[in-house]
């Protein structure tokens, strides 16, 4: 696969391998970036506090440095490179510190931002063009209670003030697949696979989106390669979908009797059945996540994002989640527990017929 990978390295903008710093790079996005841009055969430098599985790339260039502490980023001092990635901040001083040190020395910086910068979550179809929160102050009392959209307008702000034509920056929705904690798409054929009668929310065409981890992280590094900058939503699939295709898609997956029972929105939201929580990846028209799974992605697929099957995400996430410890297993971070899903449907079938 990593010949296969290497042999395509006529396709960059320029034909060279590049050289490459990614801030972070050993948490839940990194790894997947990082793997890929090796076996691209670029030169890579990861820049972070080495606690977290350190020693994970050891044909990476490790620098040690404090994003936290004023003169965390000394270790890049005097240092250039081709592309930054920056993937895990949310701190918006974090991107003060780090243009004091590589504006003038990196070509592009690519920022990981999230589609929760945009200002109505209840709106449907934003594109880049939609109008984004007020930023978050960088610094004060209020810098750190600010919510997590503000802090990454500001940051994304930062960024195109320092780099400009460089800055890159990419907006995210949910992301998927192995390494995710979040379990907001793994419950899906977690409870899918068990079978039996499954509580599925409001209506088949109600709004989903998601993204594969790989299918971002490997978008995100040929941006790099190809020096493309602006801004992109990045999610998926191609084309818009409905809750029921994602679930009748993951269901094609496992041979048993699953079996849907669709439940009304009214009846969930009465019954404190919450889109994204208790029914992940879902949302409705006019509810505060319907941003989140009706972005427009035409200028990413412009710019070469592409998505892998459906099942190939749902496969690799099951064996990812059957590698977690027991504990995790068992009692996922987001979906209804089995009590409550009973619970729910019981209640559910015992309505009134409508006259």
């Amino acid at each position: 696969m990593a010949a296969e990978i290497t042999a395509t390295m006529n396709g960059f903008l320029d034909g060279a391998p590049k050289r490459i710093l990614v801030l972070g790079g050993t948490g839940y996005i990194g790894p997947h970036l990082v793997s890929y841009a090796l076996a691209r055969g670029h030169q890579v430098t990861l820049f972070n506090r080495g606690r977290t599985r350190p020693g994970l790339f050891p044909k990476a260039e490790q620098l040690i440095g404090d994003r936290n502490v004023p003169d965390g980023h000394a270790a890049l001092q005097g240092r250039t490179w081709d592309v930054v990635f920056d993937l895990p901040t949310t701190n918006p001083q974090w991107i003060v510190n780090a243009a004091a040190v590589l504006k003038g020395n990196v070509s592009q910086y690519v920022y990981v931002s999230s589609t929760a910068a945009y200002k109505d979550f209840t709106r449907s179809f934003p594109d880049e063009t939609h109008p984004t929160q007020d930023p978050a102050p960088i610094s004060g009392p209020d810098a750190a209670s600010a919510q997590y959209g503000p802090k990454k307008v500001r940051c994304e702000q930062l960024v195109q003030e320092a780099f400009g034509a460089g800055a890159t920056i990419v907006r995210p929705g949910l992301i998927v697949g192995p390494g995710d904690l979040t379990d907001r798409f793994t419950y899906w054929p977690v409870r899918i696979e068990k079978g039996g009668e499954i509580l599925a929310p409001g209506t088949l065409d109600d709004p989903a989106q998601w993204i594969d981890v790989r299918d971002l992280t490997e978008w995100m590094v040929r941006l790099g390669e190809n020096g493309t900058g602006g801004v992109f939503n990045a999610v998926g699939p191609r084309t818009v979908c409905g809750i029921g295709e994602l679930l009748y898609g993951i269901k094609a997956c496992f041979a048993n009797d699953a079996q849907f029972t669709w439940v009304s929105q009214p009846f969930l939201t009465a019954n404190k059945i919450r889109s994204w929580a208790e029914m992940p990846v879902w949302s409705f028209t006019g509810h505060t996540t319907v941003a989140f799974c009706t972005s427009v992605i035409e200028k990413a697929l412009a710019a070469g994002l592409t998505f892998r099957p459906l099942a190939t995400t749902v496969r690799d996430a099951m064996t990812w989640y059957r590698g977690r410890p027991v504990a995790e297993q068992e009692k996922l971070r987001a979906g209804l527990s089995p009590e409550r899903e009973r619970a729910i449907l019981a209640v559910w079938r015992a309505q009134p017929a409508p006259p």
